[in-house]
């Protein structure tokens, strides 16, 4: 088995497990009241990262890895392990909105509205880079950078001020 199957396998596996922790994440607070606003775009985001996953696999499952990229890679992942333990059972991959509960505004979301953005942008340009496939590093970091800042982050910054509560984080900042 090669070095990028093997790191492909992993990044697959850690992606099936945050889809089950989403969906039970988003139906624990849709069973308390929470709503989701800004849906529309979901799919894009879904079908984005959807096929940067299955794009990766198909130029990457028999490539080498560029270790310092890999290194890198597993860097950012402790990132996203402290996005995902701040968040706990509020993330979700979707933007929802749990009236009346305090915002998330510890671990990273002291630093930054929004560090998970920043992490899965840096994982779409890192795993192709570890795999030796830099335009396509490239190619999905623009396109995931540009969904994520002309639509997903304007529609949570919206759901925020219509709930008029202070910055911080919704439970859906993680996921996509």
């Amino acid at each position: 088995m090669s070095e990028g199957t093997l790191l492909l396998i992993f990044v697959t596996l850690q992606r099936w497990g945050e889809f089950h922790w989403d969906r039970d994440n988003t139906r624990r607070l849709m069973a308390q009241g929470a709503v989701e606003v800004a849906r529309t775009h979901y799919p894009l985001l879904i079908i984005v990262h959807a096929g940067w996953l299955a794009g990766v696999w198909l130029v990457g499952y028999d490539r080498p890895i560029a270790v310092p990229f890999l290194v890198a890679f597993l860097i950012v992942e402790v990132g996203r392990a402290w996005v995902l333990w701040s968040l706990g059972r509020r993330w979700t991959t979707r933007i929802i909105v749990l009236p009346g509960a305090p915002l998330v505004a510890a671990g990273p979301y002291r630093l930054t509205k929004h560090p998970n953005y920043v992490i899965v942008a840096a994982e779409m340009v890192l795993v192709p880079l570890a795999l030796g496939q830099p335009a396509y590093a490239l190619a999905a970091g623009v396109i995931y950078v540009a969904l994520i800042t002309l639509v997903r982050i304007p529609a949570e910054n919206t759901a925020l001020a219509q709930l008029d509560q202070p910055n911080g984080a919704l439970g859906s900042r993680a996921g996509l």
